[in-house]
Order: structure tokens, then sequence, then C-alpha cells
């Protein structure tokens, strides 16, 4: 079989479409092995597609942005989406039917302190009707950092993306008491990317077949299925909490049968961006996205 290189820039359950490529065996029927890995702490995954160690990453929009603001064209392009919404969950320290976004200021919240999840938090929060800047916030690093100090006290509420927030539960730390994808609506929150010159090629369209049958089987497919295939890939997490992520993803509709990134979900992503000041004027579809690749 014919060697694809897939990075990750974070790896959580959010990512299932893209897992599913691995775990469910649809690359292996292209005739490609999958080696994957996760970018290191601090750097982009698009390094990895730039010095050749990657075929595809995944990777955000707003990494297009990046290049743009510094005048500078883009050398690669986003291809396809993953999640066509945030899946970022908030979690209290007791559960709380009753929760309403304005019970965040003034109150202690862990979470991350730039990027994309604190951009979509904000705007969230901005949708919400509440001001961020009344939210009292502890940022003690990545998605883990994040985990162990609320695990070890800090905070009243955590900002996390799955399957962190139901591991908490799972063991009785915390409660998930809202989502902050539903609070801003379909928008390009992550994305498959690739050097254009790969995108013409034969494995990238054996992927992107690979991908299309990920993607359906993701939404087909019952929660407990996906999570025992998964499971291997989540070893410090319990399968009945990996289930229960998964089951939420597909609640929640992020993984839109479409592969296609559309301009919509496009421009919904400048919107918090340039809510956020990150944004200091507006790019075309085509300056970061391309269509892709079709058998």
């Amino acid at each position: 079989m014919e060697v694809i290189n897939i990075q990750f820039t974070l790896f959580s359950a959010f990512y299932s479409p893209l897992i599913a490529t691995m775990s469910g065996g649809f690359l292996n029927e292209e005739g490609l092995e999958a080696l994957w890995s996760v970018s290191p702490p601090g750097v982009s995954a698009i390094a990895a597609l730039e010095d050749g160690s990657a075929h595809v990453v995944q990777s955000a929009l707003s990494q297009g942005f990046s290049v743009l603001s510094e005048g500078k064209k883009p050398a690669i392009k986003h291809f396809a989406q993953i999640n066509e919404m945030d899946g970022f969950f908030i979690s209290a320290r007791t559960p709380d039917p009753d929760f309403s976004w304005n019970k965040l200021e003034g109150a202690e919240v862990v979470m991350f302190k730039g990027g994309q999840p604190r951009a979509m938090f904000n705007y969230a929060c901005h949708k919400a009707g509440i001001d961020e800047e009344k939210i009292i916030t502890i940022c003690p690093g990545g998605a883990s950092d994040i985990d162990a100090a609320f695990r070890a006290g800090q905070g009243q509420f955590v900002q996390q993306q799955g399957p962190f927030p139901q591991q908490l539960e799972a063991d009785g730390v915390g409660h998930v008491v809202a989502q902050v994808g539903p609070m801003i609506g379909p928008c390009g929150f992550s994305s498959l990317a690739a050097k254009p010159e790969w995108l013409e090629t034969d494995m990238a369209r054996a992927f992107t077949r690979a991908y299309r049958k990920a993607r359906n089987y993701i939404n087909q497919e019952e929660a407990a299925e996906i999570a025992k295939a998964e499971n291997s890939y989540f070893p410090n997490v319990d399968i009945e909490a990996l289930k229960k992520c998964i089951a939420t993803y597909q609640d929640l509709g992020c993984w839109t049968p479409h592969i296609e990134i559309t301009r919509e979900a496009y421009d919904v992503t400048q919107d918090v961006f340039e809510y956020n000041g990150l944004l200091k004027q507006r790019y075309p579809y085509e300056a970061v996205c391309s269509r892709p690749p079709t058998s």
C-alpha cells in the first residue's frame, strides 16, 4: 500500500471524520496506509506540509488569514471541512439545568488564552449578550493543561473539546452545561489542508474518496460502533465517555454530510475573527479555499 502521512494540529474525537478514514478502514480500501501524528505544542501542522513530512493536515481557515495579513500568498489550500461548527463545551463543577451564559460573568473559567478557541468563545459571548471582559480567565496552556488545572480545583467553569468534558462527567469532576457551537451557528471551524500540487495527484483523489465515505459513515453509524472503532486512539478515555461525546457531536450537526467548505461558513469565520480584532480586512474565498479533488 502507498503510505499517506496525516498530521493533526489537535487530536480529539471532534475530528472523528478524519480519524474514521483510518479507524473505519476507508483509506485501506483506497490502497492507502496512514501514518499519523500530532504536531508538537506551539507548532502548526502546516509546518509538516511545508517540509514535506505530511501530505494532508487538520487545520483551520484562520491559518490562511494569518498568512494573508502578512501580505503573502498562502502556499496551502484548505480543501474540505472537518467541522462546520465549534465543538467546545462549557462544564461546571456541579450540574446546572438552569445554566445561562450570564453566569460566566464574574466567574473563574479555565480556558484557552488565544487562537481560534478563544476567538470563537468571545464571539459566542457576544452573541449571548454577555461581556467576556467580565470573565475571570485562567489560561494554563493547552488542552491537557486545562484539564489538569480544572481537575486540580482551579476555576468554576472550564472550556474543553470532547471527549475531555465527557471524561470529566464520567469521573464525577465536571458537568456539561453549555455548548459554544449553537450560539454561533454554522461556520468554517476546522478543515483539511494540503499543497495545491498534491491536490492534483491520484493520492489526493483516493484520499478524498475515502474521506467522503468516512463522512457518510460518521453520520449514519451508531455512536457506539464508531467509539468502538476509535477506542484505541483514545487509550485514556472510557469507552462510554467516548460514545457519549460522538453521539453529542452527531446531534450537534458539526459533521454535515457535504465535505466542501461553503462560502457561507467561510464568511461566518471571518465575522468571528473580525469581531475579535484579528482580521483587519476580509479576504476572498479563493485566497484560502479550494474545491476538493474529484475522481
